[in-house]
């Protein structure tokens, strides 16, 4: 099982004010894998956002004229699932576990309602989650807050 400094360490939840940990926290389970687990599929219904404590994950997508191919390598610190948050019905990509892991994950659905019941609290984490995603592309942050605002964080 992953430690608790391993918890606090990961850039997703590091630097929340104790609060707004507080009332994050608690809307995490764990879940762990060995190796070559297949954690979700490209279209398996978009659940959970996964915060990586321990280990590695590729991220392979499958383009309809081609084989699967391998996007990017997640580890220690990272987050996959995204498609979750944005209110996606599907995962765009396969989540495969290349070592053992450890891992929290929260419900997409449970993130956005989080964000309306704490607008100030549900704000910063939605930045840190932006600022988590974003180095994987130029400008993403700007991108990713701009979908993040409009596309998954509109009440319903």
């Amino acid at each position: 099982m992953a430690s608790l400094k391993n918890m606090l360490n990961n850039p997703f939840l590091k630097d929340l004010t104790r609060e707004q940990y507080e009332l994050l926290v608690p809307l995490f389970e764990t879940f762990s894998a060995l190796g070559g687990t297949v954690i979700f599929n490209q279209g398996d219904e978009a659940t959970y956002l996964y915060l990586i404590l321990e280990g590695m994950v590729a991220i392979l997508y499958k383009p309809y004229d081609g084989p699967k191919i391998t996007l990017t390598h997640l580890h220690e610190g990272d987050i996959f699932g995204w498609s979750s948050v944005l209110g996606s019905s599907t995962y765009t990509s396969d989540a495969q576990s290349t070592t053992k892991i450890e891992t929290l994950r929260i419900r997409g659905a449970d993130l956005r309602r989080f964000y309306f019941e704490h607008p100030s609290a549900g704000r910063s984490v939605l930045d840190k989650l932006a600022e988590s995603v974003s180095p994987r592309w130029m400008n993403a942050k700007d991108q990713i807050q701009n979908m993040l605002q409009y596309k998954g964080f509109q009440q319903k």
